[in-house]
This record gives structure tokens, sequence and C-alpha cells, in this order.
């Protein structure tokens, strides 16, 4: 059977040249010459991610893939990624690396309960991630079990079939434009009674977020405006 078409969507702020050199993700795919795997690489990035990642939709609109919108900062570990990546898609609408199953009111981040920075109880979290700059990672992310549904995921990956996005009339929010688009576009997908989940897919993440910054706190009060909760 024939592979799908699976388009890796990422914004990076290097140059199309640097980024096979100079990111994590492009120093992977260097690695991975799979014919089915495309990339829309957006150089030199300052727009949005949510921006960029509806650009990406709108383009699928007449052209179908399986979107996986990811960070630059992700090495991607596995050989077989695309193959766990397919066969997660057969369980979830939308699949990430790590979430929570369950939301919990004025939720500030898919791990955290509150605004002090709360850790969720390991019993409602899910997914393996490691972080550092290479192989091995300087430590692993045993949050949960994978491959388990879940309410909220953390949006260094994301991926899910194109047209789910138009089937279902769901786009990423703009207002949203480096934080809390992925718990919003949980929060949507919730609302169409769509189906989330985690899955183990081994990845090494460079970096660990920016909880806390005036960034940060603007788009934390967008999000519970908009959802009230």
């Amino acid at each position: 059977m024939m592979n799908p078409r699976i388009k890796l969507v990422v914004a990076t702020r290097e140059r199309y040249e640097d980024f096979p050199f100079k990111t994590a993700l492009g120093k992977s795919l260097a690695l991975y010459n799979y014919p089915f795997v495309e990339i829309e690489l957006i150089e030199q990035n300052r727009l949005g991610l949510p921006t960029v990642y509806n650009i990406a939709i709108e383009a699928a609109k007449q052209d179908p893939a399986i979107l996986v919108f990811i960070h630059d900062d992700v090495h991607l570990c596995s050989f077989d990624w695309h193959t766990q990546l397919l066969k997660a898609l057969t369980q979830f609408q939308l699949v990430g690396l790590a979430g929570n199953k369950r939301r919990v009111k004025d939720q500030p981040a898919w791990a955290f309960i509150d605004t002090n920075f709360i850790w969720d109880a390991k019993e409602n979290l899910s997914g393996i991630v490691g972080h550092g700059n290479g192989f091995p990672p300087q430590n692993l992310s045993q949050f949960g079990e994978p491959c388990q549904e879940v309410k909220l995921l953390d949006g260094l990956l994301l991926a899910c079939h194109s047209n789910t996005f138009h089937e279902h009339d769901i786009r990423f929010d703009e207002r949203f434009e480096f934080h809390f688009y992925d718990l919003d576009i949980c929060r949507q997908f919730e609302s169409k009674k769509l189906k989330m989940g985690t899955w183990s897919i081994s990845t090494i993440h460079e970096s660990g977020g920016n909880f806390g910054s005036e960034a940060w706190k603007a788009s934390y009060e967008r999000y519970i405006n908009k959802w009230q909760s």
C-alpha cells in the first residue's frame, strides 16, 4: 500500500539554505529521504505560528495531505516516525507527543493546573519527550503512558489530516501568535467532538517553553477571555 502524503509545516528564523545545518529538524530530515514526505518551510519567519499554519491548511484544500505542524528545534530520532504517525491517525483526529487527559478551569498550559505552574498529577499526563541538544538527550520527560486520549496537547508537534480542518471548519486562532495556539486548537477539536491523543514517537526538543513572559501573560488573558475558563 502506498504511503499517504505527509507535509511538514515548519516556520524557522533561519534562511532556507541554512535550515538543514542549523536546526534540529533540518538535520533530522536530511537523514530521511522519504518520497512521500514534503516540507513546507517558511524561512526567516516573523509571522505568528497560527498564520503560517492556516496558510498551509488553506493550500491543502486543493491538495490534501497529512499536515504535521512542528517546531524547527525538534530532533526526529525514529527512522519509522512516519509509520508511527500513520498508526496514531487511525485512532485520533489530532495527534501530539505530550498532553493531558483532563482540562481544569483557567488552565495555563497542558501540564500545569494553575498560574503558579504546579504540575498536574502524573496519572493525568501522557507522553514521552527527550530534551537537550542532541542524542542521547540530556533528560527524558516521561510525563505518562503514551498512546492515550487527551483533551490538551503540547504544540511542539501536532498532526492531522488536512480534510479534518475543512470538514469541521477548524482553523488556528491568529490571536495566539506563539502561545496558547495549541490549547486553543484543542478546545476547538473538543467542541467538535473530535478525538485527540498522544503517541510514542522518539523526539528530542531543544527548548522548554517560555512560560510567564509578558507575551505569554497577554496570550493567557486573551485565551481566558475567549473560552471563559
